[in-house]
């Protein structure tokens, strides 16, 4: 028995000693630093906004996106992931059943849906759209809203972001930015 000990006791040990140092201290200091040196980002870009009684209360988080379905509002990417190839029938069936979705949310856009209204995200919780994807959106918004186009338009705007350096990335909209702005809480 001992001798098993014996041999097994540097890997027991050595386990023991990752699992501490990689699992709690390591995860620690990142996360202490993260706190310290970008704590909005940290928390998932946690959004506040001041209503008309003087308190405030938060209502999404900028970087984790929310789920929105109303005709009046900007819809964003379907949550969940899904590891299903880009050959993969049933894939295919998910995109046919959210192309519907879109269809009968507004039969009168006859346009071609963006790829990313029917496809997940890497994460399934990705808070942006494409610009192709918002502009898709923006007759029916304006309808629902009472509003313009060029007015919905110019919102979406406002929470558009470019390329990173001009060059990196594509252009993304925050869905949950645009949406409280539709709404006049920011």
């Amino acid at each position: 028995m001992r001798r098993i000990w014996r041999q097994w006791r540097p890997a027991v040990a050595g386990l023991l000693a990752l699992t501490v140092l990689l699992g709690l201290v390591y995860t620690g200091v990142v996360t202490g630093i993260a706190q310290a040196v970008f704590p909005g980002r940290a928390n998932g870009g946690l959004v506040t906004v001041q209503l008309p009684d003087g308190t405030s209360r938060t209502v999404g988080a900028e970087l984790i996106g929310q789920e929105f379905t109303a005709p009046q509002y900007l819809i964003g990417r379907p949550h969940g992931v899904t590891n299903l190839s880009p050959t993969s029938a049933e894939l295919a069936q998910l995109v046919e059943e959210r192309v519907a979705w879109w269809h009968a949310l507004d039969p009168t856009d006859t346009a071609s849906i963006p790829m990313d209204l029917v496809t997940g995200s890497g994460s399934g919780v990705d808070p942006h759209v494409s610009p192709a994807a918002a502009e898709y959106q923006v007759a029916r918004i304006a309808a629902a809203r009472g509003m313009t186009p060029d007015a919905v338009r110019a919102v979406i705007a406002r929470f558009t972001t470019g390329r990173l350096l001009g060059v990196m990335g594509e252009p993304t909209v925050n869905v949950l930015l645009v949406n409280l702005a539709l709404d006049g809480l920011i």
